[in-house]
C-alpha cells in the first residue's frame, strides 16, 4: 500500500482569480495559498458558486489564473504556452466529469484511447495500457461495449479508466456521483479510494455530497475564495 508524501504535488501561491459580469468583477480567490502532498485524497466542499469547479478548472490548467502560481507535479503550469499545457496534462492529469463526457460513437476501448492520442506511445502500447485500465475498473470484458449498452455506473467506471490510462499523477473528480444513485455511488468512491491507496493516485473531489466527502483523508470547504481545512477524516492529513 502507498502512502502519503509530504512532499507536495499542488502547490498554489498568492492564487488571484476573477470574473467580469457586465460592470460587475466577481472576485473568486484573492492571494489563496494552497498544498496538497502526494498521495492525499482532498474532497473540495462549499456552496454554489463559491469556486470549487474553478480551482479544478486552475489545477488542470484548463483555466488561468490572474496572479499567482500554479505548481503541480513539479511544473509551474501557469508559465505554459497553450500548446505546452495540452502535452503536460495528457502525461500528469486526470479528468473525471459528473456526466461521464464519453464519445457516445466510441467503443470503451476507444474512449479509453482517447488522451493516449496525445502521446508518442505505439498502437501495440496504446492497447497495453487499455486494457490495464479497464482491468482496474472491472470492465476488462466490456472493451467492445458502446457507451448505450452500459449502465451510469459502468459508463463513469469507463471515463475513471479514461483518466488513469496515461498513468497520471493527479487525478481532479468534479461531483463524480452526482448523477449515479446510492449504491452505484458508493461502488464508484469506492474504486477512487482504491486508486488513491493502491495506486497512489492523488485526487481532488469537488462534491456537494458529505457522505461521498467521508470516502476522502479530508475535507476542504471554500467559501467567498477562502479555503478552511477540516480536521482529518481518518487517515493522517
Amino acid at each position: 500500500m502507498r502512502t502519503m508524501s509530504d512532499t507536495p504535488l499542488v502547490h498554489l501561491v498568492g492564487l488571484c482569480k476573477a470574473f467580469t459580469k457586465g460592470r460587475e468583477t466577481i472576485t473568486i480567490f484573492d492571494h489563496l495559498d494552497l498544498s496538497i502532498p502526494c498521495g492525499d485524497f482532498v474532497a473540495v466542499m462549499g456552496p454554489s458558486g463559491s469556486g470549487k469547479t474553478t480551482l479544478l478548472n486552475l489545477l488542470g490548467g484548463i483555466d488561468r489564473p490572474d496572479a499567482g502560481e500554479i505548481h503541480v507535479a513539479g511544473e509551474r503550469i501557469d508559465r505554459l504556452s497553450e500548446g505546452e499545457l495540452a502535452r503536460w496534462r495528457a502525461a500528469n492529469v486526470g479528468f473525471v466529469f459528473q456526466f461521464y463526457n464519453l464519445m457516445p460513437m466510441l467503443t470503451a476501448a476507444h474512449n479509453v484511447e482517447l488522451p493516449l492520442l496525445l502521446t508518442r506511445l505505439s498502437k501495440p502500447q496504446r492497447r497495453q495500457h487499455i486494457e490495464t485500465a479497464l482491468k482496474i475498473v472491472t470492465l476488462a470484458d466490456r472493451a467492445k461495449h458502446y457507451p448505450r449498452e452500459m449502465s451510469g455506473g459502468q459508463q463513469q467506471r469507463v471515463a475513471i479508466a479514461r483518466a488513469i490510462v496515461s498513468d497520471p499523477k493527479l487525478l481532479l473528480c468534479d461531483e463524480p456521483t452526482g448523477d449515479l444513485d446510492r449504491e452505484t455511488s458508493e461502488s464508484i468512491l469506492g474504486l477512487l479510494q482504491l486508486l488513491n491507496k493502491k495506486q497512489g493516485k492523488t485526487i481532488v473531489m469537488v462534491t456537494h455530497d458529505p457522505r461521498a466527502a467521508d470516502h476522502a483523508s479530508r475535507r476542504l470547504y471554500v467559501d467567498k475564495g477562502v479555503l478552511v481545512p477540516s480536521s482529518s477524516l481518518g487517515v493522517a492529513a
